[in-house]
């Protein structure tokens, strides 16, 4: 039997750019993932399809399994041979019950590592704005649990008391009144600035600050929850300065990302850089057309006999590159032709793989490539058209006209019919600000998938189009167009929604 390791790693403290590298690493290798109720649900697309996910979360006196069980189940796994990663919020080390889950190992004889994580008492803290230290007032910090193993056991408050550095409170949400009394009683200055931090460093972050005397008060009026930071200490007087992640434009702003799941990502990890969520509710997915795939063949076979090759998105990029990889070659089948892409991000995947091309249309739509092109063709050109089934029909019956035209559909976009949640409770419950609408299919099936007689719920959503033919079927859906990117591409549609929210 191959020996096992368990991994006890840190998963930061909310953004999920703030899992370390090495932890990334270790996810995507592992047999198996033990996770907490605070870890970033999105690290879990790590993890290999073929991995075991096991639940282990706590939240307050709910345990989905008890410390001593979860050690147990830990030494079993790593037992068994198994390279396990223990994943937990913010670091395993504090106030993370990693100290026990390691001793629990080796005490079996399993190996493990630690990973450490970003902390919510640093990381948190930096994206509310609130330094743990500043050489103007402070130069000490201590990091306090604000619940203990045993309750009869109580905190040296007069030790707290009479610190003069920062003091972050963990878990503390349910006591911030007793925390907040016993240090004013203990003598600390009640006019002591203090801050609350909900959701640190996540979209849904709220701040509230005060002083002690008040903080309690102010926190109990803005119904602040767990899991929340409680910060007492003159660095809170910084964060009108220091706050950057709450004055984002889409800070707060719950985004519903409408495209393939092979491209959803990427405009998510965009709306998440400018403050806002994301959530994946992918209403198209591609199907290769396998007799169109062959009849590509056939034409790569004779590439030499073409001078203009169009590539109307990313998708015909990477299918097209697949088929021309299958027959043995490479980019330099298309040194002799003129290479013409449709957007931005089309032009873009031709680049990453050597390629220039010689025409991108301003205008990502049919009329303005067949405006351009029919100046500089003749009836001696001949064009090759790997593109989608679905597409318009406009271009190739307007090129055709003048030259030789081999339109082959290598692909069809079909209905994604899975969903990760509920689109409809969501919309009930008010839970969506934007709504992002980027081709007339994801329209099409958005309207399927949500059903034509929950629309109403859309009143109050903004439903954002990135060009003219997606607003034009959002308007014949009966989905009202709320905003229209100027420049058809991801980045102009989000400048537009920014613009507009």
């Amino acid at each position: 039997m191959k020996k096992g390791i368990v991994y006890l790693a840190g998963g930061g403290c909310g953004d999920p750019g703030l899992l370390t590298v090495r932890a990334k690493e270790k996810l995507e290798n592992c047999d198996t993932v033990v996770y907490d109720a605070l870890v970033n649900p999105e690290f879990l697309d790590y993890v290999p399809e073929e991995a075991e996910r096991i639940y282990v979360g706590k939240r307050a006196k709910s345990h989905a399994l008890p410390q001593p069980d979860i050690n147990k189940l830990l030494v079993k796994l790593g037992s068994e041979g198994r390279n396990v990663v223990r994943l937990k919020g913010g670091d395993p080390y504090v106030f993370g019950r990693g100290g026990e889950e390691g001793e629990a190992l080796y005490d079996a004889g399993v190996a493990f590592e630690v990973i450490p994580g970003i902390t919510s008492v640093i990381g948190g803290l930096a994206y509310a704005g609130i330094p743990i230290t500043h050489r103007d007032c402070v130069a000490s910090f201590q990091v306090v649990t604000g619940h203990r193993q045993d309750d009869a056991e109580d905190l040296d408050w007069p030790v707290l008391a009479a610190s003069k550095g920062t003091i972050v409170f963990l878990m503390g949400m349910k006591n911030l009144g007793r925390i907040t009394q016993n240090l004013m009683a203990n003598g600390m200055d009640p006019e002591k600035p203090a801050a609350v931090v909900y959701r640190a460093s996540d979209p849904r972050q709220r701040v509230v600050t005060g002083t002690l005397r008040t903080i309690e008060a102010i926190a109990t009026e803005a119904k602040m929850t767990a899991p929340s930071l409680i910060v007492v200490g003159d660095v809170v007087t910084k964060r009108e300065k220091l706050r950057f992640f709450d004055n984002k434009p889409f800070f707060g702003k719950h985004f519903v990302v409408t495209r393939s799941r092979a491209q959803a990502s990427s405009t998510m990890a965009k709306i998440r850089e400018l403050g806002g969520s994301a959530l994946m509710y992918p209403t198209i997915k591609i199907e290769l057309v396998a007799s169109e795939v062959d009849k590509l063949k056939t034409a790569i076979d004779h590439i030499g006999d073409y001078t203009h090759i169009i590539f109307t998105s990313v998708n015909g990029v990477n299918i097209f590159y697949d088929v021309l990889r299958q027959t043995g070659r490479d980019s330099r089948a298309l040194g002799g032709l003129y290479v013409t892409a449709i957007g931005k991000q089309t032009a873009k995947a031709l680049e990453e793989r050597g390629v220039m091309a010689d025409f991108v249309p301003k205008n990502y739509i049919g009329e303005a490539l067949i405006e351009t092109l029919r100046p500089i063709l003749t009836e001696k050109d001949a064009i090759l058209l790997p593109r989608s089934e679905n597409a318009r029909p406009v271009v190739a019956e307007a090129l055709s006209e003048i030259c030789r035209l081999d339109e082959i559909k290598i692909y069809r976009t079909v209905r994604e019919d899975a969903a990760d949640f509920d689109m409809k409770g969501l919309l009930e419950a008010r839970q969506v600000d934007v709504i992002t609408f980027t081709s007339s299919t994801t329209v099409k099936y958005f309207v399927e998938k949500l059903g034509a007689e929950n629309l109403d719920l859309l009143s109050g959503v903004m439903c954002a189009s990135i060009g003219p033919m997606t607003s034009q079927m959002m308007r014949e859906s009966g989905i009202p167009v709320s905003v229209e990117a100027e420049v058809y591409t991801i980045d102009g549609l989000l400048s537009a929604i920014e613009k507009n929210l």
